[in-house]
């Protein structure tokens, strides 16, 4: 590597931003790297085109926190294998965002938290929203969700994940359809099928697309028939796990009747 690819490596590394490292394992300029990151490329793999082409796709794997092995042609066509490319990301942890401070999101957060995810715990309450309540949480914010997602919302990606669990209304909808603004790739939000129709229509009336209410997660969770907080924080992010691997697997949102039987 170039020698001045290795303190922005590292710098990046130890600040937790995201940062891919491409270098050809195989084919023409053998060991040559280059560095990606959402705002600049650095370095180069002995071609322009080929440099484009790998660079806009370790973008897509660095959203996903993929590495992995991709091969292109010599000056980075689709469909050829003259050239191999190990791509290695470095992705800061996944984010996730939970909205209420109620009974279910301390053990939420405790396995989020196992699971590698930084937690922001977020409610407009001061009295609720402390860190003595959720002490597995990154960070406590007293806040409105929708405030809180003006300012991290564009850092939201593929691996990260909002669960709402309140049942108010006006703390809902706003948080709900500003999530919605985002590329995260998950909302899960709480509630009995009587709630989410209820939540639904209001959604509806402040704008939300059929498309958009698509990607709610709703009721949250697998069908595993958890009552406890601990039961439901397990069936939601199995939730999250088989919905990032593609696995079909029981949703309750794909399910009718009553969640708890």
């Amino acid at each position: 590597m170039a020698g001045s690819l290795y303190p922005k490596l590292r710098d990046a590394i130890k600040g937790e931003r995201p940062i891919a490292l491409a270098t050809v394992i195989e084919g023409p300029h053998l060991g040559s790297k280059m560095l990606v990151t959402p705002d600049e490329v650095d370095g180069s793999l002995g071609d322009e085109d080929l440099d484009r082409v790998v660079s806009r796709d370790v973008l897509g794997e660095l959203a996903a926190g993929r590495t992995g092995i991709r091969r292109y042609g010599s000056q980075g066509q689709a469909r050829a294998d003259d050239v191999a490319v190990f791509i290695e990301s470095f992705a800061p942890p996944p984010q996730m965002l939970i909205f209420g401070a109620v009974d279910f999101t301390a053990a939420l957060a405790r396995v989020s938290k196992f699971l590698g995810y930084r937690v922001t715990v977020c409610d407009a309450r001061p009295m609720f929203a402390t860190k003595q309540r959720f002490p597995f949480a990154n960070e406590v914010v007293v806040d409105w969700p929708n405030r809180l997602l003006d300012e991290v919302g564009s850092s939201l990606a593929e691996r990260d994940a909002i669960a709402v669990l309140t049942h108010d209304a006006k703390f809902d909808i706003p948080a709900i359809t500003s999530a919605l603004h985002t590329d995260v790739g998950y909302i899960g939000v709480m509630g009995s099928r009587r709630t989410h129709d209820d939540r639904t229509k209001r959604l509806i009336d402040a704008g939300v697309t059929n498309d958009e209410l698509a990607r709610l997660r709703s009721p949250i969770g697998l069908d595993i028939g958890g009552r406890t907080p601990e039961e439901t924080a397990i069936s939601i992010v199995a939730e999250i796990i088989a919905l990032r691997t593609g696995r079909e697997v029981p949703a309750l949102t794909n399910t009718e009747g009553s969640i708890h039987r």
